[in-house]
């Protein structure tokens, strides 16, 4: 083990919150557009499918990095506004982005799990002469919330993984830290290990969503009568066979 792995985790350590924040920003503004979108490409007013099919498909068929300079740098030449410097902005940027394109993705999981929903349910809660808001609510989402979940674990993950393209408009994020140590000639002999700490950091920010999900999942499962979803490893199902 190198004697320098305490310099070299506390400098990569430095990014953290700035990784940290761009998930869960990210995050949090994915969903919001997911179910937005979402539920506007399912609406019965053409219009409104029609921006959203838009959205969806404009972020999801352009590169992620292409936007993130775009909003960065074109956006405010447009705007006639001037972008602070700041690492505090240019998160907020970043947060934007990974957003925008992520809600996109998640935009198409959303309308999936809302189709999914039994047709039946829908005509029960006709017949109990429940609105369309309150059929949506009541009825539909709570169902479709819980199909939903899994895909949204990996998307959030992807997610997680994107922040690295940040470092491209300098935010200081594990990247961008890591990354840095390779101007210094004490630290560029010892590359491999300082990567392989990023790969581990990553990897445990990426366990935790993963947790954080399942746990929503039983309790989504459990709120519709449903039985927790058990994942069986492959040794108990050959076992099993």
């Amino acid at each position: 083990m190198s004697e320098n792995f305490d310099t070299y985790l506390e400098r990569i350590a430095v990014g953290l919150p700035f990784t940290i924040w761009a998930t869960v920003g990210g995050i949090a503004l994915t969903v919001v557009l997911a179910f937005a979108a979402g539920i506007a490409m399912l609406s019965r007013w053409r219009l409104v499918r029609a921006v959203a099919r838009i959205y969806v498909e404009g972020f999801r068929g352009s590169s992620e990095v292409v936007q993130l300079f775009f909003f960065a740098v074109a956006v405010p030449i447009f705007l006639g506004v001037r972008l602070g410097a700041t690492a505090q902005s240019l998160l907020l940027v970043g947060i934007v982005v990974l957003g925008l394109n992520h809600g996109a993705y998640g935009a198409e999981i959303v309308r999936g799990a809302i189709s999914s929903v039994p047709q039946t349910q829908v005509e029960g809660a006709i017949a109990l002469n429940f609105t369309e808001p309150q059929r949506l609510w009541r009825v539909i989402l709570p169902q479709a919330v819980v199909e939903m979940l899994p895909s949204f674990n990996n998307l959030f993950i992807q997610l997680l993984k994107a922040t690295a393209i940040l470092s491209f408009i300098a935010v200081p994020e594990i990247f961008k830290k890591a990354d840095e140590l390779r101007a210094v000639p004490t630290f560029a002999r010892e590359l491999g290990l300082i990567y392989a700490m990023e790969l581990v950091l990553y990897l445990l920010l990426a366990v935790a969503i993963t947790i954080v999900m399942r746990i929503l999942e039983r309790l989504a499962a459990r709120r519709v009568g449903r039985e927790p979803q058990r994942r069986r490893s492959r040794l108990s199902m050959t076992v099993g066979a």
